[in-house]
């Protein structure tokens, strides 16, 4: 009896080792199935704080926040907003704010000169060929008077800034016609919405435009587009993604999980917008998020180029900085080597591979 009973115990304690190999195994397959082409989630959970004001250039968060892919990591995101960006990048250059969307302005690199120390470290937007969402339209009535760049000359311009990309763009524009500022009336005019009613009241002639308002201002008659941006600035960096120093730099962990989800977020937007894939599911999503809440204007408005690796147009970034210190509006020197860092989402490419571009 006692050495059948010790056999029985025996046999089950076999049985639940070979049952525990068994699940081990089991579990460290499943972790490799995780690792491979990919990162395993983080051991603990993780906030990344994101000021973004509902930027339609912010698609890569809100599509990875709505898909999972930062719960895939185990990171809660955090929208914050600020009123403008002298605000923003002292939050993060202190690492109050880990991730922010930026555009070039001369206070933007002034800042990093005086000494705020952020990261450009992804593209946020960019110019897709043939329909941008940042371009000229001229008046409805015009278009027998103004067929190409060079009859701009003379006409009065609408133009949001001065020393930030929109003056940038439009010196590209000017500079492709064979014109100069001299040549045309600039129009100063902060708000893209009264450009639309400046168009309708003929008191300007032309504007660079923002969508949806380009798409708006075509189904009033007001305006029509007039060429497209990458006529004359075919690489021009419009927005880029910003990281915290303490985040990029010593939250390793993180910060690459973030940009490998961020980087997932686009290709589906890439997916989405040019070829057609999953579009109601990015629409859904960018109403949720942004401003634009109509889903039809979606499908007609030219969309921000979001790359899907981040690359970035870091030339043309140089070429702004120098745009803006030729207008005397630059105070000390940026570091580009120092302030330009791609190599997160490189990182992050090599793990999840380079998207199939199609």
């Amino acid at each position: 009896m006692r050495k059948s009973l010790w056999i029985f115990i025996s046999l089950f304690l076999f049985l639940g080792i070979v049952a525990g190999c068994s699940d081990k195994e089991s579990e460290q397959g499943k972790r490799k199935e995780t690792v491979s082409g990919d990162l395993a989630p983080l051991e603990k959970r993780q906030k990344v704080v994101i000021a973004e004001d509902g930027a339609a250039s912010g698609a890569g968060f809100y599509i990875a926040k709505e898909k999972g892919y930062f719960d895939d990591y185990n990171i809660d995101i955090e929208f914050t907003t600020f009123a403008n960006s002298d605000d923003m990048l002292p939050a993060l250059a202190s690492g109050e704010v880990d991730i922010a969307g930026g555009v070039s302005t001369a206070s933007f690199f002034n800042a990093i000169a005086q000494g705020i120390d952020v990261k450009i470290i992804a593209d946020k937007g960019h110019y897709f060929d043939g329909n941008s969402y940042f371009s000229f339209v001229i008046r409805e009535d015009l278009q027998d008077e103004i067929k190409e760049y060079a009859d701009f000359k003379g006409k009065r311009i609408a133009v949001s800034s001065k020393n930030a990309v929109d003056d940038y763009i439009f010196h590209e524009m000017l500079k492709h016609a064979g014109l100069t500022e001299k040549d045309v009336e600039v129009v100063l005019m902060s708000d893209f919405g009264n450009m639309l009613a400046a168009m309708g009241n003929k008191s300007i002639d032309a504007a660079l435009q923002i969508e949806p308002l380009i798409t708006q201002g075509e189904s009033q008659g007001l305006h029509v587009r007039f060429g497209d941006a990458t006529d004359y600035a075919p690489e021009a960096q419009i927005a880029m993604v910003l990281g915290s120093p303490e985040f990029v730099e010593e939250e390793t962990d993180v910060s690459l999980r973030f940009m490998a989800a961020y980087l997932k977020g686009v290709r589906d937007y890439n997916d989405a917008f040019l070829h057609g894939e999953g579009l109601d599911e990015v629409i859904d999503i960018m109403t949720k998020h942004t401003a634009l809440k109509d889903p039809e204007i979606w499908k007609k408005v030219g969309v921000t180029g979001l790359d899907p690796d981040g690359s970035m147009f870091v030339e043309d970034i140089k070429d702004q900085f120098d745009f803006y210190n030729s207008n005397g509006a630059i105070i000390g020197d940026v570091d580009f080597d120092e302030a330009v860092d791609p190599s997160l989402a490189a990182k992050a490419v090599d793990i999840i591979g380079e998207y199939d571009k199609k």
